[in-house]
């Protein structure tokens, strides 16, 4: 290939560069990026150098290069930047797929059977942990109980965690094991659910939910980097090459240093320390370096100021529509603003979990009082579901990244709905509104509560339906987000929102070639087709990290 000239489009002009021996080429795509002002970039290839960082990215040019250099043919795919989800539980993802799984059961009866063949297959396990039972989906939508576990289960401890990660339901065994009984009191900021006797029911919320936790085994470190790779699996091969760990626990981060000392571990971890005493055991007194060739770094601190919609625990200025409860601060505003300001002091990025209007106002109180708006520190509300239409201007005025989820909004609407009632409903995943007063909003999936694949959520903030196509228009369409702020919130933003737009985010000279090849032109298909796009191939750091195969749905890490 020495001094050929390689077509890339028909193009008149040429360009002679000077290509290290080692450079790459990759050519013939249809690359789709947001620009920095927001709009749609095209691009008809990238000349990647031999660290694994973009030098040019080419729009139709006629490259004469010497011998030596690398040319993947990409096949006339679209070519995206590597997709970043800005609020993701690794771990929690990891365990998610290497546990019980019972998301999507339809009834008690189908999660007691699910629970009585996972136990059949595992004799020897001393306590079953799972999660992803949601009451909304079954008849009556009633709360699952310890009757209905020991039903299937009653000679060993079982402890399974809802959907949403806020509440938990333990078996008999299990409330024996921690020593629960009718005389044990809640901690602040958590609920036991009672009998008419007052006698434990087995669903333990929020900060409750400690009392059952502490008692369950550790995973050993085998078990924690198994659940690692079996994330980083999904992740790449949904396309994703760098995501916001919101919760990472000392015993995490040693997980990821291992994996990553075996250059094992190729996905990047923006991570934030879960609550004051993981954040200083990991980072101690300032924010960690990048580490890994710009893989793994703990910025930030993730707190939780309320529960969610789905359990009620998510804190309301008025009660529930649907209940005569207005949910649970799992902080008072003096204790949260002392936690944010011992992170603020060593210079550490908050992110702070806030659902309901009164949990969202206290956080945005909080952050005016610590001087959000002042330098540029990028404070986060984590989810930001239900604001108070009043509240609203305060993100853009307070500089505070709304954290959002559009996959929550065609998920939750219904349920929505029934817990708030017609009239909060204005505040409610209010995207566009947010994003017009001049907040910048960083888009995730909060997996393992929902699905990591972030076409899912693009699909959803376009169009305001679920995988379904319902509702017929968009529920409350006004809040449709453009495509292009839509992938910028993927892409973009959420590096932004996670300090790491010099490194990812965009394809520009001087940032790592993280990419993807996709099946479709993403920019121009219907949502439903959106939502459909596969992934045939994701690269970190110019290296090919993961490859569909001819089986569909199958894919291989490289």
């Amino acid at each position: 290939m020495n001094g050929t000239a390689l077509l890339l489009a028909t193009a008149a002009l040429l360009v002679p560069l000077s290509a290290a021996k080692a450079d790459t080429l990759v050519t013939n795509v249809r690359g789709v990026q947001v620009a920095s002002d927001g709009t749609l970039d095209r691009f008809t290839g990238l000349l990647l150098d031999d660290g694994g960082k973009v030098k040019q990215v080419l729009r139709g040019e006629q490259l004469k290069l010497p011998g030596g250099t690398s040319v993947v043919d990409g096949g006339g795919r679209t070519l995206l930047p590597g997709l970043i989800d800005a609020h993701g539980h690794v771990m929690g993802l990891g365990q998610a797929l290497t546990r019980l799984d019972v998301t999507g059961t339809k009834s008690v009866a189908e999660l007691q059977q699910r629970l009585r063949d996972y136990a059949a297959k595992n004799p020897d396990l001393p306590w079953i942990t799972g999660r992803g039972w949601n009451q909304e989906m079954w008849p009556g939508k009633r709360f699952p109980t310890a009757a209905d576990l020991d039903a299937a289960v009653p000679d060993r401890p079982v402890w399974l965690e809802r959907v949403d990660g806020h509440a938990s339901v333990a078996n008999s065994a299990a409330l024996k094991a921690a020593g629960v009984t009718a005389a044990t009191k809640a901690p602040a900021g958590g609920k036991i659910e009672r009998d008419k006797a007052g006698r434990p029911t087995g669903l333990f919320v929020d900060a409750a939910t400690a009392l059952i936790d502490g008692k369950v085994p550790p995973a050993p470190p085998a078990q924690q980097e198994a659940a690692l790779l079996a994330a980083q699996a999904l992740l790449l091969e949904n396309g994703l090459t760098a995501v916001g760990d919101m919760g990472t626990s000392a015993e995490d981060w040693l997980a990821m240093r291992r994996l990553y000392d075996g250059a094992r571990l190729q996905v990047r971890i923006m991570a934030y320390g879960g609550g004051i005493e993981n954040l200083l055991a990991v980072a101690g007194t300032e924010p960690t370096p990048w580490l890994y060739g710009d893989r793994l770094r703990m910025g930030g601190v993730k707190l939780y100021s309320d529960g969610a919609l789905g359990s009620r625990g998510a804190w309301l200025k008025q009660p529930y529509a649907d209940a005569p409860t207005r949910g649970l601060a799992l902080l008072t505003p003096q204790e949260l603003r002392r936690q944010a300001g011992i992170a603020a002091a060593g210079g550490f990025q908050l992110a702070v979990h806030a659902i309901g209007d009164a949990a969202n106002a206290m956080v945005l109180d909080s952050y005016e009082a610590l001087g959000s708006a002042q330098g540029d520190k990028r404070w986060r509300v984590e989810h930001a579901q239900v604001v108070d239409t009043a509240d609203l201007k305060r993100f853009a005025a307070g500089k505070v990244i709304p954290s959002m989820q559009p996959v929550h909004q065609t998920s939750d609407r219904t349920m929505a709905e029934a817990r708030l009632g017609p009239k909060r409903l204005d505040g409610a995943y209010a995207w566009q509104t947010l994003d017009k007063s001049g907040a910048r909003l960083a888009l995730g999936s909060d997996f393992p509560v929902e699905h990591p694949n972030p076409f899912h959520g693009l699909a959803a903030a376009i169009s305001r339906q679920g995988l379904d196509d319902q509702p017929t228009g968009g529920w409350r369409p006004w809040e449709r987000m453009t495509f292009a702020q839509a992938l910028g919130g993927f892409t973009r933003d959420a590096a932004w929102a996670g300090f790491a737009e010099t490194k990812v985010g965009s394809l520009e000279p001087g940032k790592w070639a993280d990419f993807i090849l996709v099946d479709r032109d993403v920019a121009a298909v219907t949502p439903n087709e959106l939502a459909r796009t596969q992934v045939l191939q994701t690269w970190i750091a110019g290296k090919k990290a993961w490859e569909r195969t001819a089986t569909p749905g199958v894919g291989q890490a490289r």
